[in-house]
């Protein structure tokens, strides 16, 4: 269950860190609503980055380079891909006006993408925002077999190189579960971000350097 108040006057990437830092995250009721929403999970989703699974098939895929991982190298593209409606996905809860501010909080140091690639084409990826040690996943995509699967992966290697110590996916899905993603209090997740925002984590931004092939072969064998 989550509590919702509805916000009318215009969203600012400054009112959305102060949202995110007090545990509150804003959504739309469709791709084209002009009102946001903002919700307050009574118990929220995160994935310990210390107890992270990867499901061995998926290993494989990794460990075989099936794509061309990049971070922040299309994010624009990628928060629209996250906002597309699809076939299997009718509607999804990025309109403009969150995209207007994810974009500048991009633009600003606070939004990262991580992209699947193959053949020089965007098949997949997720983004999210920054914060502190907290990292708030937002919402992925997938044109490809595994490609947000393998985008989640690369995520967690990057967060647990750059120092995070909050994953944060909202809510909890079948998806995420076979992952490790647990749902706890709303309080319990206070708590774990308050902690999280007194450190000052950084998101790395290559993945070709030899401290990141340690860090990804770090999280596959967790």
């Amino acid at each position: 269950m989550s509590r919702r108040e509805k916000h009318n006057p215009e969203i600012t990437p400054e009112l959305m860190l102060r949202a995110y830092a007090a545990g509150i995250f804003p959504m739309a009721e469709s791709h084209d609503a002009e009102t946001v929403f903002w919700v307050d999970p009574r118990e929220r989703g995160i994935l310990p980055l210390n107890d992270f699974h990867v499901p061995k098939s998926l290993k494989k895929a990794i460990r075989k380079g099936v794509f061309d991982v990049r971070c922040n190298s299309a994010f624009a593209e990628t928060l629209a891909e996250c906002g597309r409606p699809t076939a299997t996905r009718r509607d999804t809860w990025i309109n403009p006006d969150i995209k207007r501010c994810v974009l500048e909080l991009h633009r600003m140091g606070f939004a990262h993408s991580v992209e699947c690639w193959q053949n020089d084409v965007l098949v997949g990826g997720l983004y999210g925002i920054s914060l502190g040690a907290a990292f708030f996943g937002e919402s992925m995509f997938s044109r490809a077999t595994d490609a947000s699967k393998v985008a989640l992966v690369h995520l967690v290697a990057q967060l647990q190189l750059g120092g995070f110590r909050l994953l944060d996916t909202q809510f909890v899905t079948d998806h995420l579960a076979r992952f490790g993603v647990i749902e706890i209090p709303a309080r319990e997740y206070l708590i774990l971000l308050e902690e999280a925002l007194k450190y000052q984590a950084v998101f790395p931004a290559k993945t070709d350097s030899e401290a990141w092939e340690e860090a990804l072969e770090n999280t596959l064998n967790q």
